[in-house]
């Protein structure tokens, strides 16, 4: 039996907002008023008989424009997910699970932020297509740097996106492998695994001699097809299919580990990205997901 979730967006102070009374009555009236309830978090269900094709497609057009036009992010399932049907939560980092992209942050420390955010918009878009190459012309830019620039981002300008701690302790108390896998860099990833909660991690190593970047990447860079093999190689040690992942991502990067996994989910993607998504999350935090879950 389909369901129509609905989610709030954010708040100017980054909480957890409302829905607007106006985008309840619009779902009402698509629905022909099914049965909705509100949920403890803010969200509302609406619960729809049986639905032809082109009834969906009808449905989804409208519930995409009813989420630009009141900024809320809409959901239309053929059942509410159960966590009994996942094993892995895999999460890309940058402008995913962590609201900065940290190579860009890094590259302000040396005047360098425009031009290396160039090549990361282009290569997040697709644009680029070997994204091995763009990640080394990018690091390129960087050499020199003292190593302490790396601590400095940590401290000053790391934010992580709004709901992730809340996801990511969700799947880990329903025993789902939590997988942060990034084409970023190991510094990174490894402060942000200790303190949300992630089990495991992939990702970049920055070369650093004499406390200083060289402006190189160290061993096979992780691109998509990384991801997407580190996905699939987390679900063999598990015993189980590929399909039972979720993945989560914003950039063209994520999409081979997304395209294979059993839910995948765009979060403030590049359109390219949310179009090839099962579901996307445009306005809310990262614990959106959490609505579509029994």
């Amino acid at each position: 039996m389909p369901f129509i979730v609905i989610s709030p967006a954010l708040t100017a102070n980054q909480l957890r907002g409302r829905l607007p009374a106006a985008a309840l009555t619009a779902v009402d009236a698509i629905t022909d008023k099914s049965e909705q309830r509100m949920r403890s978090s803010q969200a509302a269900v609406w619960k729809l008989p049986r639905i032809s094709q082109s009834r969906r497609q009808i449905l989804t057009q409208a519930l995409h424009e009813l989420a630009r036009l009141h900024q809320v992010d809409t959901a239309l399932l053929d059942t509410p997910y159960r966590w009994n049907d996942f094993s892995v939560l895999a999460m890309d980092m940058d402008s995913t699970v962590i609201t900065i992209e940290c190579i860009d942050e890094i590259a302000d420390f040396c005047g360098k932020k425009d031009e290396v955010s160039a090549i990361t918009e282009a290569a997040m878009r697709g644009e680029i297509k070997d994204y091995a190459e763009s990640l080394r012309r990018r690091v390129a830019l960087l050499a020199g740097l003292p190593e302490s620039v790396l601590g400095e981002v940590i401290r000053y300008r790391l934010r992580f996106t709004p709901g992730v701690k809340e996801l990511v302790s969700a799947a880990n108390a329903h025993k789902v492998h939590t997988l942060l896998v990034s084409g970023g860099f190991t510094q990174f990833t490894d402060f942000v695994a200790e303190k949300i909660g992630f089990q495991q991690t992939r990702s970049n190593t920055l070369e650093i001699i004499d406390g200083k970047l060289t402006g190189r990447v160290m061993g096979k860079i992780v691109d998509a097809s990384v991801k997407r093999s580190t996905v699939a190689a987390a679900c063999r040690r598990l015993g189980v299919s590929p399909v039972r992942a979720i993945a989560i991502g914003d950039g063209a990067n994520d999409l081979e580990m997304m395209k294979h996994s059993g839910l995948s989910v765009a979060h403030r993607a590049k359109p390219a990205v949310a179009a090839q998504a099962m579901q996307a999350i445009a306005y809310g935090g990262l614990d959106n997901v959490l609505d579509w879950f029994e």
